[in-house]
């Protein structure tokens, strides 16, 4: 949308008003413009602009107690109820290590945020969002009704931005479309060499940053050793086993700035149209089935043995989410969690074939 054609805060508002059903994603999608410039055409309405200083905001969050924290990208939604325990801050990438929220930030997609309070009935609901460049959420933070409401407000005091700005929608710049990337003719037994040589699993990513590599072109080369495609089935059936033989899983989340972690067992699992749910005290997760277009089964070495993931992707080949069995630091993998995905159905390799045929 032009700077020409752009709309107007008001007229935002008012397709909101008109519109009170409608999922402020959705909303935001029709109208042309991104969740940030919705959201932020109600500032002086119940919205205020606040910093994302992180050396400010995890601090803070760690006073204000119990809360929801939400981190989605087009096809999951990841939430986790719990407290902000421990942060660890770095210039590329910070952690927050807790029980029950645990994340991995990634400092420089942290662009705008707003402090939202909306009242429904007596209640006010309030809930800190944090947008990328692109007016992307990379995480939203809602209170709860044990979260401490003084340390709430002494926090978005703290990182409140006084810009002038009510009457005009913050800028944001287009994504790039995700692209897959295609693999070069001599790449594979390099590949191979060193995937085989890996002692930890979090060398993958660098693995596929020196050979140029997506994820879903180095699993489709590395041969059936490491790495098979499933049916699009196996996320469902992996999530109903995991709940029924009480198998605890590791589910991540990500989206630009933010990837969130649920560790632990789940109990309750819920289909709704296209979604599989999770629906349990402290952790809930909505997976639109209908967007997966690629499952892997992908076994990586370490020094305790291969450790064992189930990740899902897109038609665009971007991930939508990944699974691991919980394990402990420097423990080996568990057996019932290897077991359990190594028998997820598989498909005939050669009908998965894309960029590396």
């Amino acid at each position: 949308m032009s700077p020409e054609t752009k709309l107007s805060p008001a007229a935002v508002r008012k397709a909101c008003a008109d519109n009170p059903k409608m999922r402020e994603r959705d909303l935001a999608r029709s109208l042309g413009i991104s969740e940030l410039e919705l959201v932020s055409s109600f500032c002086g309405h119940g919205v205020r602009r606040i910093e994302p200083r992180f050396d400010d905001l995890f601090p803070g969050l760690h006073d204000v107690g119990e809360v929801m924290a939400l981190t989605r990208n087009e096809s999951a939604v990841h939430e986790k109820v719990g407290l902000f325990e421990k942060f660890v801050n770095g210039r590329r990438a910070a952690l927050m290590l807790g029980e029950q929220i645990d994340t991995r930030m990634f400092p420089a997609n942290w662009v705008h945020g707003v402090a939202v309070e909306k009242t429904d009935g007596k209640d006010v609901r309030r809930s800190l969002q944090f947008f990328d460049a692109h007016g992307d959420v990379v995480q939203k933070i809602h209170a709860r009704p044990g979260t401490d409401k003084i340390a709430w407000d002494r926090l978005v005091e703290t990182l409140l931005i006084d810009d002038g700005s009510l009457d005009r929608l913050p800028e944001v710049t287009p994504a790039s479309p995700f692209s897959r990337k295609m693999p070069s003719a001599d790449v594979v037994d390099t590949l191979r060499s060193r995937w085989q040589g890996m002692t930890d699993v979090h060398q993958f990513h660098g693995i596929l940053k020196e050979l140029d590599l997506d994820r879903l072109s180095a699993f489709e080369l590395a041969g059936d050793a490491w790495a098979w495609p499933l049916d699009r089935s196996s996320v469902t059936a992996m999530l109903r086993l995991a709940a029924s033989e009480d198998i605890p899983i590791m589910c991540f989340v990500g989206n630009r700035g933010c990837i969130q972690i649920h560790s632990g067992p789940i109990a309750t699992i819920l289909e709704k149209g296209p979604w599989i749910n999770v629906m349990d005290p402290t952790f809930h997760l909505h997976l639109r089935t209908d967007r997966i277009h690629d499952v892997w089964l992908v076994r990586k070495p370490s020094d305790t043995g291969h450790v064992t993931s189930v990740e899902a992707y897109d038609s665009d080949g971007q991930q939508i989410i990944q699974f691991y069995g919980v394990r402990g630091e420097g423990n080996a993998e568990r057996s019932d969690w290897r077991d359990l995905a190594e028998n997820l159905p598989k498909i005939d390799r050669g009908v998965t074939l894309g960029a590396a045929e």
